[in-house]
């Protein structure tokens, strides 16, 4: 590859609590470029059903995509569409909440453990007042590629190319080309990844140490990488990774609490909008 990829910045996740006092542990890049098209990150992890138990009571959103992934555990969907879903371990939801979702969220604990990621994407300005979408893609639909001494992947959402393999997920409908994809990996296991240069690119070290080219990224970690054309992971251990491409969406981000929009403006009339009801008649 003629240009490779390299750490430009590395943001350790923090501990907080949402919902009715869901314990998650987050990093979050609303203004920052090399975040887009993400916004946020939170991660769910526990094996203590206080920490959860009160889950995402009905809420709003407007103007952003969720992409849930659980990986040990369930979570249930419900909106003002009548959509539910209950997903399984290993499988991932998605949501498009466009001009108006109202929706509840409720983890469930499997076999002592709940481990699982909630990812807010940007929708550029204009789809946020397009309807709202959902879907999910339960454990068996998500694409998988395994190699010896690469480890295990899983694709979730549009395209890795791996080693020169492209490896296409489930998810198709986001906005802007979004990929995201977990990555399971022992001593020594390595990723060669392709990118398009001019997208942006993180990766998350959810458990483990990984090396980006000579710069090690640990547990709790994400490491926000340069543009370039790609890049080399290698885990120094047993190590679970989560790696986010995207089209980065050049406009104004104005977040407050569940709604991002272009404008200051455009927040106000979310709120009106919001305590008006007129979401649920969407």
């Amino acid at each position: 590859m003629s240009s490779v990829r390299e750490v430009c910045q590395v943001i350790r996740s923090h501990a907080t609590a949402d919902g009715d006092g869901v314990k998650i542990r987050r990093v979050a890049g609303f203004n920052n470029a090399s975040f887009s098209p993400f916004l946020m990150v939170d991660e769910l992890k526990s094996d203590q059903r206080a920490d959860y138990v009160g889950g995402f009571p009905p809420h709003p959103h407007r103007g952003i995509e969720t992409l849930t992934y659980m990986m040990r555990g369930h979570f249930q969907h419900r909106d003002h569409m009548n959509n539910v879903g209950e997903l399984r371990s290993g499988g991932a939801q998605w949501m498009a909440a466009g001009r108006g979702v109202v929706h509840s969220e409720m983890p469930i604990m499997q076999d002592g453990e709940l481990h699982g990621f909630q990812i807010w994407i940007n929708q550029p300005a204009h789809d946020k007042m397009t309807p709202a979408q959902y879907h999910d893609f339960q454990p068996e639909t998500i694409t998988e590629y395994y190699q010896e001494t690469q480890g295990l992947v899983r694709v979730l959402s549009g395209d890795l190319n791996v080693n020169g393999e492209v490896i296409r997920g489930p998810l198709d409908k986001t906005g802007v080309p979004v990929t995201v994809a977990d990555w399971r990996a022992t001593s020594g296991d390595y990723l060669n990844l392709v990118t398009p240069s001019h997208h942006n690119m993180m990766v998350y070290v959810y458990k483990g140490d990984i090396n980006l080219g000579d710069r090690s990224v640990k547990q709790d970690e994400m490491a926000l990488l340069f543009q370039g054309e790609g890049i080399e992971l290698k885990a120094n251990g047993h190590s679970g990774v989560l790696v986010f491409i995207g089209e980065p969406i050049d406009e104004p981000v104005v977040h407050y609490g569940p709604f991002v929009m272009n404008s200051i403006e455009e927040i106000e009339q979310a709120i009106q909008d919001y305590n008006a009801g007129l979401f649920e008649t969407y």
